[in-house]
């Protein structure tokens, strides 16, 4: 079966297999496919062996164009769940159908977008469900859909340590597997229904963890750990004993015994304490001489926690030193620190950023022009920012699928969507933020820039590429130092998800064979 015009959604069965629940758009106009505004979204069903056009509308809002909606079935296949967000920030409201009742109406779970909410499973009419109602570093509560007030709600996973950010909850037999992030990196713990603590789950050290999904009926779990000199391994947890065992090693030709990771805490500019992890060949001697790569992300309640990548590696290996700071506007610390980074506070972003990079000049692990800063979609915006503000802190740039026209960003696809980090262009208030800012509308002509090599790809229809079209036009004619600016255009590729492995490989060699050049590498 081939299903059209299905976009930010997943695919929901029925339990018996014959068909599931999906969310899409509206079939855009001739020309509008890749820039068209994502707006009234929709939920169908879909009935397995039938034509799309058969499919049964079950969920819409025409007067909330921008509301975004997906469905899911509980695992015991009773119940569909409506969640309904606007915006990306993370606040939502959940709706519950009974689907042994054939046509009954929808049933507010949580009827206010005042907080996120996942529903991690049931028992019947109990709702377990992750939330930072109540808690800025969320917590797990049960939910009675008869009774649903918050006044009812009973706790059973709070901050065990009032530090940690619950990031994550599955429930895999009786049992709760929890992840909590613990200053950006994680552990993983287990609880009974009651919320009882069972035990904490051994992992191999400071790193990320994922997975521990399964049934109620399973009796055992999988996790993945990672960090940055760890592959990402497949671990085998036993509900029964406990026991944890490797399932799945991956082979890789990376030594990790000869490299390091430091997390270190530094100051922004206005005294807030940041993390960062710096990771490098053992033995590095700091005389501000190593080729760095700076990245970064800051927003939208992402956390960066450590992992493993092939093309890190392969910088590592090079003998640059990788360092990636966690900024304000992520999850690392959980609400109150994404707070601290949008909207009108977005510009702590930048500095927390600019902040890593003279700690690590000061700390003689680097100079300016041994300096490179890197960062995708958001992280692309924070590094068109960053090297505007502070052109000269930097030898090279490699800012990716950016959003770098902050006062267009909501006219495309959905962008509109971002207002709730960014703020409205067509608001004055917000206007006059964005303006300080954006890096397309803050190149200053006769400035010595750093190299930049800007990738893109022509497909993009999350940023579209006309933002890193406008920048890389704006810098080349600003530019009034040696330095080369550059832009890449992948061909039918989009934002990255799904981006073929030997594109993926095309990109990184010439992102690492720039700035080898530029921040004078000699590469074995």
């Amino acid at each position: 079966d081939v299903l059209k015009w299905s976009k930010f959604s997943g695919a929901s069965w029925l339990k018996d297999g014959s068909g599931f629940f999906y969310s899409r758009f509206a079939e855009p106009k001739a020309g509008e496919a890749l820039r068209g505004l994502n707006q009234n979204q929709q939920v169908y069903f879909h009935k397995l062996g039938t034509p799309q056009s058969a499919d049964t509308l079950i969920y819409e809002r025409p007067d909330e164009p921008d509301w975004m909606f997906n469905a899911g079935v509980t695992e015991d296949g009773r119940y569909l769940l409506l969640y309904q967000s606007e915006g990306t920030e993370p606040k939502n409201r959940i709706f519950v159908r009974d689907l042994s009742q054939p046509d009954t109406a929808f049933r507010p779970l949580v009827d206010a977008f005042d907080a996120e909410y996942t529903v991690v499973g049931n028992d019947g009419n109990t709702f377990y469900v992750r939330t930072n109602n109540g808690a800025p570093r969320a917590r797990l509560v049960a939910i009675d859909l008869e009774s649903p007030a918050p006044a009812n709600w009973k706790t059973l996973i709070a901050e065990p340590e009032g530090r940690d950010v619950l990031a994550n909850v599955d429930m895999v037999g009786d049992n709760f597997m929890a992840v909590f992030r613990t200053h950006a990196h994680e552990k993983a713990a287990v609880y009974r229904r009651d919320g009882t603590l069972v035990k904490q789950v051994d992992l191999p050290g400071i790193g990320s963890v994922g997975g521990f999904g399964g049934k109620r009926t399973d009796t055992e779990s999988y996790f993945t750990y990672t960090s940055f000199t760890y592959p990402s391994t497949i671990f085998r947890y036993d509900l029964a004993t406990g026991g944890v065992s490797v399932f799945k090693r991956p082979e890789t030709a990376f030594k990790p015994e000869g490299y390091e990771t430091k997390q270190v805490f530094y100051k922004s500019k206005d005294g807030t304490e940041v993390p960062m992890f710096i990771t490098h060949r053992k033995g590095l001697v700091l005389d501000g001489t190593n080729p760095t790569y700076l990245y970064g992300y800051g927003g939208f309640d992402i956390s960066l926690t450590p992992g493993y990548s092939a093309g890190n590696a392969g910088w590592l290996e090079m003998g640059g030193v990788y360092a990636v700071a966690n900024l304000r506007g992520g999850g690392e610390y959980g609400k109150t620190w994404h707070d601290s980074g949008r909207l009108k506070s977005k510009q702590n972003v930048f500095d927390d950023f600019i902040a890593a990079a003279e700690y690590l000049i000061a700390a003689k692990y680097t100079s300016p022009a041994k300096l490179a800063v890197g960062g995708g979609s958001n992280g692309g915006l924070l590094v068109g920012a960053v090297i505007t503000q502070r052109p000269e802190l930097f030898g090279a740039a490699l800012p990716a699928v950016g959003v770098l026209d902050m006062l267009r960003f909501h006219k495309f696809t959905i962008g509109a969507a971002w207002r709730s980090d960014y703020g409205d262009p067509d608001v004055k208030e917000d206007f006059d933020v964005l303006l300080k800012y954006s890096p397309l509308h803050n190149v200053k002509p006769g400035t010595r820039y750093p190299a930049t090599l800007i990738t893109t790809g022509d497909h993009d229809d999350r940023v579209v590429p006309a933002h890193s079209f406008k920048f890389a036009a704006a810098l080349q004619a600003a530019q009034a130092g040696p330095n080369p600016i550059l832009i890449r255009i992948d061909t039918s590729v989009g934002h990255g998800a799904g981006k073929p492995l030997d594109a993926v490989i095309q990109e990184k060699a010439d992102q690492w064979a720039f700035l080898a050049a530029q921040l004078g590498m000699t590469v074995r």
